[in-house]
Order: structure tokens, then sequence, then C-alpha cells
């Protein structure tokens, strides 16, 4: 499948880590050595399984992709870009990283409930968007990513990363944006359950050439809620423009009826825009 981005001539929005979740036979697999993005649960359990996941700079699923761990473990991602492993016995702080990348992604190993208990969503964003993944906290997930179901409106969606006590989950494409229902069970055990609201993201901006000292603004249409909405831009073509307010810019939207929020730019160069935009969700409790 084609990643969701889309073209605007001298314009492009990217919804960061979008995913484009399986690839096809007759498509070939995205190149281990374009891993970009490594997503891990915030939390897992010491001797669980967990599953991570990788994805490309498009938001593929990347198979055959080393994980480094600070403690001296590797992982290898397979055919569908994830990996599951046993979580290190040793409690505390863990580091993980692409091998051969900058940067690194920090989960927290911890101690076995002593009751296993009936799967619960704790913690949820308020708004997600349909086109990003999202991260859901509770207690009583599998840490093997598909034996979770996680439905949306009743409609299922691909769970990406997972332990027992996080996970993340793309929604399904076929979703509308407005409040949604999330369930999440286990090896088909009772379902854990709360409420998001999910929301559509377009840009409208200007497609004509862009020029040194040219002032410009991309602006985000938001579909699914009149409340105002935080995003926050990054720009992936530096040399060719600046964001107003810094790399990367924050905005947030004007909330009513025409929903939107602005991220002003001005030209430093003849070439393409290229700007990664993704919604800050934040957190809140899940509702019973």
């Amino acid at each position: 499948m084609a990643s969701h981005r889309t073209s605007l001539g001298t314009a492009m929005l990217l919804f960061a880590a979008t995913v484009s979740p399986w690839i096809s036979a007759a498509q070939q697999a995205p190149s281990a050595k374009n891993a970009r993005i490594l997503l891990l649960p915030r939390k897992m359990v010491s001797g669980d399984r967990t599953t991570l996941a990788v994805l490309d700079f498009g938001g593929r699923l990347t198979p055959n992709v080393t994980v480094a761990f600070s403690n001296g473990d590797h992982v290898t991602t397979n055919s569908t870009g994830r990996a599951t492993f046993v979580a290190p016995l040793t409690q505390g702080v863990l580091y993980a990283t692409i091998q051969g990348r900058a940067g690194r992604v920090q989960t927290e190993v911890i101690a076995a409930s002593a009751s296993k208990g009936p799967t619960q969503i704790h913690r949820a964003p308020h708004f997600a968007s349909l086109s990003d993944r999202f991260e859901l906290q509770g207690h009583g997930f599998c840490g093997e990513a598909d034996k979770n179901v996680v439905q949306i409106n009743g409609r299922p969606s691909l769970v990406l990363a997972s332990s027992s006590e996080s996970l993340s989950v793309l929604p399904s494409a076929d979703l509308d944006p407005g409040p949604a229902e999330v369930s999440v069970s286990c090896n088909k055990g009772d379902a854990g359950w709360t409420r998001i609201v999910l929301l559509a993201l377009s840009l409208e901006a200007d497609t004509s050439p862009l020029k040194a000292g040219e002032k410009r603004t991309l602006t985000v249409r938001i579909g699914g809620t009149t409340e105002r909405v935080s995003l926050e831009a990054r720009n992936l073509a530096p040399e060719i423009a600046a964001l107003d307010g810094g790399n990367p810019a924050r905005a947030t939207s004007s909330g009513g009826a025409q929903n939107a929020a602005a991220f002003p730019l001005t030209g430093k160069q003849h070439g393409n825009i290229l700007v990664s935009i993704r919604l800050l969700a934040g957190v809140v409790r899940a509702q019973p």
C-alpha cells in the first residue's frame, strides 16, 4: 500500500509516522537502510513477551531492521516490520536504538503484577488522527501484537507495538471523523473500552513556486471536532524554507465550524516544501 502522503506541488504535508501496514506481493518491501521510526511500548513487564515496530521515512512497516537495547540485547524485525521478544528481567529504564541510526527510544521495565486481572484501559488520547497511530495505556493487553483485538466503532484496527501495559494502534482506513468507542481484548477475553475523538486533517497551500524571502502559510483543516486542537509541524527541508516559530513549530487551531490551524513560513530558496505535521493529542483518563 502507498504511504498516506498528500502532494501539493511545491508544498507537501506528510502526516508523521502515518503507516502503510502491509506490503503486497507485487510491491518491494521497504529497505532496512531507510528505517527511521522505532515504536516501543512505553512500559513493558519484566519477563513478558513484548512487540516493537520499525517504520521507514514514508511510514511503512520495515522488515530486517536490527534494534539494539542498552542492556546489550538485539532483535530484528520480521516480514511484518515488527519483532516480538521477551522483556529483560532487570527492572528500570531501558533504551532502544535502530542500529546505525542516531537517537534512542526510552521504555521502562516494571515488575509483574501479583494479580493479572481483566483487560482495562487506564489512559487514552482525547483526540487521535485518522492517519496516524495513537497510544493506549492500561493492563491486561497481549504482548504479542496480533493476539490483541482492537476495534474502533466496531471496525478492526492494527496493533503496531504492544506490551501488557501499552499499545500503539493504527485506526482502520474506512473510519469517519468524530466521536468513537475503542475496545481492546486479549486472547478473546473480556474487553476494556474507552472513548476518543477521531480527527481528519487536510492541507490547504499555495502550489505556485516559492521564492526566496516570500512568506506563505500552510493551513491545516480539522474535521471531527469544533474544539481547539494542537498541532506540531516539523520542517524536513529547512534549506528551502523556514517555519515561523522554529523547528518544530506548534500551533493551536481556531476551533468552531471552520476549525483550522496555520503555519506561516518564509522561503529561503526555490524548491519543494516538505513539512511533517502531527496531532498533539493530549491524554485523559479512560471513561468507564
